[in-house]
């Protein structure tokens, strides 16, 4: 999981086919790809702590040569439920998406139901994966969080990947894993903190207008890093929601077990009415837009300019060739059995979930000990050097008079 990594090839070709946008809306930046025909509902990918838009990619590769729209998301750096959930709904108005359907996993998973439940209007159905329903256990579990927004970075970071679980790992379980820390270091101090603040701030998911029948629930029979008790507390919140088990895939099956996964989705999708628009799919425009070639051919816009319906930027250039399916993983058989418990306990963290030995969560306090201690010597070492460079500059004032 240290070791040095090596981007996948599928992932390479995804980047050099599918732009990133970003946009800027009020005080916040949105990092997203929007892949798949406009016409279609979009699924909008949302990750936990740990993901960034980029770890969906095989769904959007897979999904959106279907016939089906993918628009993945970066969790923008709010501080507060309620100030999500304005800021996901500004977004939303300024991509020109109305209606839509919603994949969230761990964190993610929460903040699309609290979405569903306050903007009930827009949100036509969820897939919900390693998730959960209220934060309190999050919040009891992590003493120092209010001074979340104070740590450095680096400590951020540690306490993230100490929640992944180490150890053997099948090889598409381990490369999963590589590929996530991958995205954690990439992701700034404000980001890390931002996302932490949500997992501990305290909030729950209440009653959804939405019907149990638009609800898949999708989590792995191998491990999770969510407890137990919090996955079955969502079960039974949503007792006539569809059940996808997958029999393994660790922490991230939507990287590990990415056929398994797009199979469900596409299930999903489905099921709640959305139908795809494979014959636009042959041509790709330059804003990630399926099309038939005689769009294609009619637009008179120039190739070079980024697309003028998203507002954003295009981070790579697109070019007009179909993607291949994503590099497939030996497949298991999918099974409706109970899920194992978690040999871990949650501290509420993202994709991973922060999955702490129990022993590590013995010793929560000793730990907030040491940040606050770190903390509070890196503020006394800048006093000093404050102290000794003023005391410098005087002694040298006092030789130059004598």
């Amino acid at each position: 999981m240290k070791g040095v990594f090596s981007a996948p090839g599928d992932y390479v070709h995804f980047k050099s086919q599918v732009p990133l946008h970003k946009i800027p809306i009020g005080t916040k930046q949105w990092r997203y790809y929007d892949f798949g025909p406009k016409v279609v509902p979009p699924l909008i990918c949302l990750p936990g702590t740990a993901g960034t838009a980029e770890v969906y990619y095989k769904q959007i590769m897979s999904l959106s040569m279907k016939g089906y729209r993918v628009i993945s998301v970066d969790i923008p750096r709010v501080w507060n439920h309620h100030e999500w959930i304005q800021a996901f709904e500004k977004f939303l108005d300024a991509i020109d998406v109305h209606h839509i359907h919603l994949y969230g996993t761990s964190l993610g998973g929460f903040l699309a139901q609290l979405f569903a439940q306050h903007r009930p209007r827009r949100v036509r159905s969820l897939v919900l994966s390693n998730t959960f329903l209220d934060t309190r256990s999050f919040a009891a579990a992590m003493p120092w969080a209010p001074i979340v927004s104070w740590t450095p970075s680096f400590l951020l970071k540690r306490y993230i990947l100490t929640g992944i679980r180490d150890g053997p790992h099948e090889p598409f379980i381990a490369d999963s894993v590589d590929f996530v820390v991958s995205q954690v270091e990439t992701l700034s101090r404000e980001d890390l903190a931002s996302r932490l603040t949500l997992t501990v701030d305290a909030a729950s998911v209440g009653t959804l207008l939405l019907s149990d029948s638009y609800i898949t629930i999708m989590d792995t029979n191998d491990y999770c890093a969510t407890p137990q008790p919090l996955k079955d507390h969502l079960s039974e919140r949503y007792p006539g929601a569809r059940r996808a088990y997958l029999k393994t895939g660790g922490d991230f099956p939507f990287l590990s077990r990415p056929d398994e996964v797009n199979l469900h989705l596409q299930l999903h999708l489905r099921r709640v009415g959305v139908e795809a628009q494979p014959d636009l799919v042959r041509g790709i425009s330059k804003d990630g837009t399926g099309g038939n070639p005689s769009e294609k051919n009619d637009g008179k816009e120039d190739p070079d300019n980024p697309p003028k319906d998203n507002g954003g930027n295009s981070e790579s250039p697109s070019t007009e060739s179909q993607l291949p399916p994503p590099e497939s993983s030996e497949s298991h058989s999918i099974d409706d059995q109970p899920l194992s418990n978690s040999k871990g306990c949650l501290v509420g963290h993202g994709d991973t979930m922060l999955l702490l030995p129990r022993e590590l969560l013995r010793n929560q306090q000793i730990m907030a000990a040491e940040i606050l201690l770190q903390i509070a010597l890196e503020i006394y070492v800048l006093y000093l050097v404050e102290k000794l460079y003023i005391t410098s500059n005087l002694c040298w004032k006092f030789v130059q008079l004598l």
